[in-house]
C-alpha cells in the first residue's frame, strides 16, 4: 500500500461535499470537501506501490484545467487513469449540484 500527497494551487472554492465511486476490485472511491485555503489537497492510498508518477501527471491535466479548492481523498483498489479522470469530473459536478 503507498499513500501520495499533492497540492495545488486554486481559486475556485469547492461548492460542498461529494462523495463518488466504491472500493472494490478495479475501481475508486473519491471524497471531496471545501479547502480551508486556496489550494487543492489530495491524498491518494493505492494498493499499487510504484504508481507516483502516472498518479502525478493524471492528478496534473485534471487540476490544470479544474481550478477548484478542495481536499480530495482517493482511495484506490486498481482503477485506470481513465476512471481517475472520469470520477474527479463526476465528483466535481456532484458538489456543483
Amino acid at each position: 500500500m503507498e499513500i501520495l500527497t499533492f497540492e495545488y494551487t486554486a481559486a475556485k472554492p469547492l461548492p460542498r461535499r461529494a462523495h463518488v465511486g466504491v472500493v472494490s476490485s478495479g475501481d475508486l472511491e473519491i471524497l471531496f470537501e471545501p479547502s480551508p485555503d486556496q489550494r487543492t489537497h489530495v491524498v491518494v492510498r493505492t494498493r499499487f506501490d510504484g504508481y507516483g508518477e502516472i498518479w502525478k501527471a493524471v492528478l496534473d491535466r485534471f487540476f490544470a484545467q479544474h481550478d477548484v479548492a478542495a481536499k480530495i481523498e482517493i482511495n484506490d483498489f486498481g482503477a485506470t487513469p481513465g476512471v481517475v479522470s472520469l470520477r474527479l469530473a463526476q465528483g466535481l459536478e456532484v458538489s456543483r449540484s
